[in-house]
This record gives structure tokens, sequence and C-alpha cells, in this order.
């Protein structure tokens, strides 16, 4: 083997065992840690962060990624891959000063705690300040890594490599176009379908015991992974064999704990898919938020929401919940699941006006990094969009600003990535359903392993190795991001479901 790259190869594995270490301190932080553990646990954070910055960013990397830039390794090979991964990401790692990042680190530690708190007491005030500084800790980030026209090109950047805000826009502005008439169009039938069937008491550890039955078929695989709760549903993994997922549950919710797992086990699926012999290195792990996204939404609606998958799941459900469920006929069932109605919650949001709640993300976001809205004023302007977007104001903080994790862990830039991945999620299924053309009769037998073997060989097992833009064109043809097949979906399907046109 080359000498360089063994050497290259030995060096980054240190630094992806630290990032590791800091990913299980993070999950903990989220299931177990007792809340008095705040404060240590950002220290501790914050140490291990910046270790892994400083083994990283050393002149050595840098000249071994230099050198081997050239070696003649073929453009697919893994060795190539990792050259590239390794650069981009290096790069950008020595723009950021080595006190940003710690201070990053246990600053975003800290306020996870204190957004907690906020939550469950309604109470924006409490976050207010620790946000402020979040927003301050993004914008000095993003001046360190540069960009050309929009601030916001920086952040977007880490979790949607190369993709430009214009270009969201571009594709969140055809969206716009056709989602808003079709909200408006479904409104006028909303009487059409009834959801109370859902809104009944449903014992909480019946729906997590069931949940776990379609997780496993759909593929996660319990020798390498375990769910658990959290306040907000995530994913991390700490390598290809340990991947942890979260779900919430609710006595009077039934679709948040259902919905919830399958949305979390595509993410898990992703991970625990990459080939083996990318275990530990750079190249595990989704190469883009988008295309993770991609694999949640499709698992939780193409899939969980579709009329085959609870063909075979509704008897079982029905046995867990008879005085519930016994007397909700399957059609009124599928239907409930897909009522479309405007709401405070985006995971809770129906396929139609979730990406309304990301609009409303996104552009917030951008208003907070230039400067034209203050954190202080966030809340009534978080409403006022609700009240434009989805006609609803939240009655209280904890269903308005203070609904979603991101934030508190830094994470601005993250939430186009929703919206961008339900649209590459149709463009990814299409191919497989052209390839496997019975895939819906699959599901209506239990069957999802010719599905999730489709995506492993497609898009799985390549882990980082190539971008959005290069899996979307080796596995559909496309160039790029098309919302054409989402919209075509979305259309067909709620036409269908409310008579529209009728």
């Amino acid at each position: 083997m080359n000498q360089k790259l063994q050497r290259l190869q030995s060096l980054l594995k240190d630094v992806t065992n630290l990032n590791n270490a800091s990913a299980l301190l993070g999950w903990d932080q989220q299931t177990y840690m007792p809340p008095g553990g705040a404060a240590a646990r950002a220290e501790q954070l914050a140490t291990l962060e910046k270790l892994a910055h400083q083994l990283f960013t050393t002149d050595e990397i840098g000249q071994l990624l230099a050198d081997l830039a050239d070696a003649g390794f073929e453009y697919d090979s893994d060795e190539a891959a990792l050259v590239r991964v390794a650069r981009r990401e290096y790069d950008l790692a020595r723009k950021l000063p080595p006190a940003l990042v710690e201070e990053m680190s246990r600053t975003f530690s800290l306020a996870q705690q204190i957004w907690q708190k906020a939550r469950a007491e309604k109470d924006f005030s409490q976050f207010q300040d620790i946000l402020a500084k979040i927003v301050d800790l993004n914008i000095q980030a993003a001046e360190a890594y540069g960009y050309d026209d929009n601030i916001y090109d920086a952040l977007l950047n880490q979790f949607e490599p190369g993709m430009k805000t214009a270009e969201v826009d571009a594709v969140f502005n055809q969206l716009k176009a056709e989602l808003v008439p079709l909200v408006q169009a479904i409104s006028a039938k909303k009487e059409t379908v009834d959801d109370s069937p859902l809104r009944q008491n449903f014992d909480e550890q019946a729906q997590w015991d069931f949940g776990l039955i379609p997780l496993r078929a759909i593929g996660f695989d319990f020798e390498r992974g375990r769910q658990d709760k959290s306040a907000h549903p995530f994913t991390t993994s700490f390598s290809v064999n340990d991947v942890r997922v979260t779900t919430r549950v609710y006595k009077d919710q039934f679709a948040t704990a259902i919905f919830g797992t399958l949305h979390e086990g595509g993410h898990a699926l992703y991970e625990q898919g990459s080939a083996a012999e990318l275990d530990g290195t750079m190249l595990a792990g989704g190469t883009s938020l988008g295309v993770h996204e991609s694999q949640s939404r499709l698992w939780e609606n193409v899939v969980g929401r579709s009329r085959a998958f609870w063909q075979f799941y509704y008897p079982r459900l029905q046995e867990f919940f008879p005085a519930q469920l016994g007397q909700v006929s399957l059609d009124d069932f599928y239907r409930a699941i897909n009522r479309v109605e405007p709401s405070f919650i985006r995971v809770e949001a129906d396929e139609v006006t979730y990406n309304l709640h990301i609009f409303l993300r996104f552009e917030l976001e951008q208003e907070l990094l230039t400067g034209r809205l203050a954190v202080a004023d966030l809340p009534a302007a978080w409403n006022a969009k609700m009240q434009s977007y989805l006609g609803v104001t939240p009655p209280d903080d904890s269903q308005g600003v203070l609904q979603d994790i991101h934030w508190s862990g830094g994470m601005m830039g993250y939430f186009p990535t929703y919206t961008l991945g339900n649209v590459m999620s149709l463009q990814f299924y299409n191919r497989a359903l052209a390839d496997i053309p019975d895939l819906p009769e699959q599901f209506a037998r239990g069957e999802f392993g010719a599905l999730l073997g489709w995506f492993r060989e497609h898009i799985h097992r390549h882990g980082r190795k190539y971008t959005a833009t290069e899996l979307i064109r080796r596995t559909t043809g496309d160039d790029g991001i098309k919302a054409g097949p989402y919209l075509a979906y979305i259309r067909q399907k709620y036409s269908d479901i409310y008579g529209l046109g009728e």
C-alpha cells in the first residue's frame, strides 16, 4: 500500500474515533444524562472537539493530502474518495480558529439543556440569550469559511455540500407554486377526511412495542443498533455496527411514535448500510443531509403512509388496540394518517403542509444571520410567518419557536435539507420502482427487502464517496435535484384521497 496513504488513513482514524466519542457523549446527553451533568458534559465535548480539530488540521495531513491528490487513484476507488472528502473537510476546518471550535462546542452543548427547560416551560425568554450567542457564533463561522453572495451559503454548505441558497430558492419557489394552491383546494374539502380515530388514548408501551415490529421489518438491525426515547427524535452513529435511534411517545397522539420511528429508522438504515470497509473512516455515513433526509422521509411517508404498508400492518395494529381501532376500516385509517391540516408542529405535519414549515425556518434563519431580525423579535416573526403560510398561530412558544432542537445544537443551515430530502426521495423511489415494478405488492405482504437492497446497492454502500449530485446522476440520470417527481406524487396521492377534480 502507498505509504503516504497508509499514514493518512492512520491519522484520520484517530480524528474519526474522537468525533465518534463526541457523538456518543451527545447521544447520552439527550437520552440518559441527568440534567445536573450539563455543565460538565459541555466541557467534555469542548475538549474532545478541540482535540479532534487540532489533530485534523495539522500541516502533516495537509501535505499528505496534497501529495496524494496526484497519486493516480481511480476516481471510483475508496482511496480517491477518501482524499477528496478529507481534502474538502480539511480545507474548511483549517479556516476555523481552534478557540472558535471549542466555544461553539461548549455553547451548543449547554444550549440543549437550556432549550429543553425553556420548551417544557413554554418560555422563549429563557432561551433567548444563548440563542443570540449561537447566532453570533454561526456568523463568525460563516465569515471564517467565506462566501461569495450570501452568508447562508457558508452554513448550508456544511449540510448540503456545494449547494447555494439561490438553488434552494429555485426549488422552493417551484414547490410553493403548486403546494400553496393544493393546500387551499384541500381545505375546501377538509371535512371529507376524519382523523378522530388517531386522537384517542393509546397505551404508550403498546405503541412502543408495535413500532419495533415494522422497524425490524424494514431492515433495522438490532444487533447493530438500538432505540431509545428523547425530547426530539434523532439518529446518531459511532460505527456502521453501532447506530442509535430515538423516538417520543404520547398517549393521545398515535402518529407521533410510529412515524417518528420509521423516519429515524430510514436514517439508521443509511448509516448501517455503509460498506464494511468504510467503517471507521471519513467515508462512512451519509454524503449529505439532503440524501439522508431522502431516506428518512421515504420510509416514513412514501412507504410508511402508503395504503400497501397498512394492508399488511393494520390488522396487527388492531390487535394491539382493539378498543380504539377494532371498528375503524383500513380505508378510514389510511385516510386519517394522511389527513391534510395546517398544524403547529413540523414533525407531526402531513406531507402537503410539511414543506411550508421548512420554508418558514429557511427564511427566518437568513433574516437572523443577516441582522434583519433580532433574536428578541423571533417569536413574533415566527408566529407571523405561521399565520401567513399555514393560517395558524401557535398558542405558546413550545408549539412555536421552541419546538425544534436544531438551533440549540448550533445547526443553522440544516432545515432546507428536509425539503430537499422530500424531493430526492421521489427521484430515487421512482427509479427503484422502475427497476422493481411490484414494490407496492411486496409492501402489502410485509416485504421490504427488495427496496432496501436497491438502496443498499445504489446509495447506502457508497457512504460519502459521491456527492448528492453524483448519486442522483448515477442512479436516476437526472443532472440534479428535480421537484417534478415529488410534486406528481403529492398531486396524485392527495387528489385521490380528497377527490379533487370530482
